[in-house]
């Protein structure tokens, strides 16, 4: 077995020379061409074999590598390995040069202009992987340049089953302007005994999206540093819906301005003199964390306190454009629940019934026409018409705001197979019922997750519905 192959082109083969000698010195074996191919030796037949045996691979990127027949033929056979095999596809790059999607949807390392000290850190951090060692800290002397470079890969997810993680954790979502406070509070809870995990914790070879799913999807918790950096940040927001979409608690902590109007309906720490957590919320994560511990995805918890109902800082208000973009960004990803998340957002921010959480037919008439009117077009634009209010309203129009109007509609949109059938309590399996199409009318479904912690969320659901439905647009627009 070979505990890491090195590729790279033969312009680069000073620097991979270094590079070897180092990870050989910590007792690794090491597949470099100049040390390993003998006189005699088929190329292709050793190499071949080499990348069968290796455990990971440090593909070294550069001008050289992008032009090079034999670095870019190594590049697709470990593609390929890294794909079928779980092989650990590590890019390293050390030139002015793009990275290869393939590459690029793995955490990589920049040895571009580094120092002696941070070559130092990143060569200690690749051994420590390398040899499979599971501490969460980077090693010491690397630092935060490690952690930004965490932060600064992005792809689509891969097409990948999200499995539970050796230990469930507290997943910290910070922007990058808001990483120092972000590693002290990390430091806090780590210091308290409670395990932490967030994107700065990723680690060289890890396909970054899938796990970050992986990590929200199982979450003891999730806590979002609230700022104006974090409310502009796409990434923050769509890992706020992920986590909505698996029913995980969210522990908001607002560093400054205003709520995040995801989080609206959410009680909330105000941290915004910059302390960290006081001992009491160090006892609610604790109280959290052993309550999750034989838990599933899922299951809410009732740990935290009820949100006050006039909270002393008021939510972030989104200009109604600017929601509607992200929400077409959404489904043009193909994320309908995250879609789905978002407008049930649009539509209670437009009630100014975002603490509350839902609404109904007194509060519906302060959405203006236009706002329902844009999400409807986004929906069905991007559905061919399957989807949005009036699709919903030609399956069944709801007349009067009466539970069998909702029945009614609810079958016909697939939220429940017949009116004397129950609805999936959990918002996950709820949105599995749309199918992979999904089925007509099944979107918009208005539904809450985070209302969901309480015993009425399905009449406080049932009211959301029907008020909308009866807004003088959609009875216009039902005709």
């Amino acid at each position: 077995m070979i505990d890491v192959f090195l590729s790279y082109a033969h312009e680069d083969a000073a620097w991979v020379r270094r590079l070897a000698g180092i990870l050989s010195r910590h007792d690794l074996r090491v597949f470099f061409d100049e040390w390993d191919m003998l006189p005699g030796d088929v190329v292709v037949h050793r190499t071949d074999a080499a990348i069968s045996s290796a455990v990971c691979a440090i593909v070294v990127i550069s001008p050289a590598s992008a032009t090079s027949p034999r670095a870019l033929e190594e590049y697709a056979a470990l593609a390929t390995a890294g794909a079928t095999r779980n092989l650990r596809f590590i890019p390293v790059l050390i030139g002015d040069t793009a990275l290869p999607p393939f590459a690029a949807n793995r955490v990589w390392r920049d040895f571009r202009n580094v120092d002696e000290r941070e070559y130092e850190g990143k060569i200690e951090e690749l051994v420590t992987v390398i040899l499979g060692e599971t501490a969460r800290e980077v090693p010491s002397g690397s630092g935060t340049p490690l952690r930004e470079e965490n932060m600064a890969a992005a792809l689509p997810s891969p097409p990948r089953p999200i499995t539970s993680p050796d230990q469930r954790a507290f997943v910290l979502c910070y922007a990058p302007a808001d990483a120092a406070y972000g590693l002290a509070l990390a430091g806090q809870l780590r210091t308290a005994g409670l395990p932490v995990w967030s994107a700065a914790d990723l680690r060289p070879g890890d396909s970054q999206f899938w796990t970050i799913r992986r990590q929200l999807a199982f979450a003891a918790a999730i806590v979002v540093m609230m700022s104006p950096h974090s409310q502009d940040s796409d990434d923050i927001t769509s890992m706020i819906l992920e986590g909505m979409l698996h029913q995980r608690p969210f522990f908001p902590v607002l560093l400054e301005g205003q709520r995040n109007y995801h989080l609206a309906h959410t009680w909330y720490v105000d941290a915004r003199d910059g302390r960290l957590l006081s001992p009491a919320e160090l006892d609610l994560l604790r109280e959290l964390d052993a309550a999750q511990g034989a838990g599933q995805p899922g299951e809410p918890s009732p740990v935290f306190p009820t949100p006050p109902a006039r909270p002393a800082v008021g939510t972030v208000r989104v200009p109604p454009a600017a929601s509607l973009e992200r929400l077409g960004t959404y489904l043009s990803d193909g994320e309908f629940a995250h879609a789905d998340l978002q407008t049930t957002a649009v539509v209670l921010e437009a009630a100014d019934r975002l603490d509350e959480g839902w609404m109904g037919a007194r509060h519906v008439r302060r959405i203006p026409s236009s706002v329902l009117a844009g999400i409807d077009a986004v929906w069905a634009d991007h559905s061919h018409g399957r989807q949005g209010f009036r699709a919903q309203a030609a399956l069944a129009r709801v007349r009067r705001a009466r539970h069998a109007d909702f029945l009614a509609l609810s079958v016909a949109c697939g939220w429940r197979s017949s009116a004397d059938a129950a609805v999936p309590r959990r918002y996950r399996e709820f949105t599995d019922l749309a199918g992979p199409g999904p089925r007509n009318g099944f979107y918009p479904t208005l539904r809450n997750p985070q209302n969901e912690l309480f015993l009425d969320w399905y009449d406080q659901w049932t009211a959301t519905v029907l008020a909308v439905q009866l807004h003088p647009w959609n009875e216009r627009n039902s005709r």
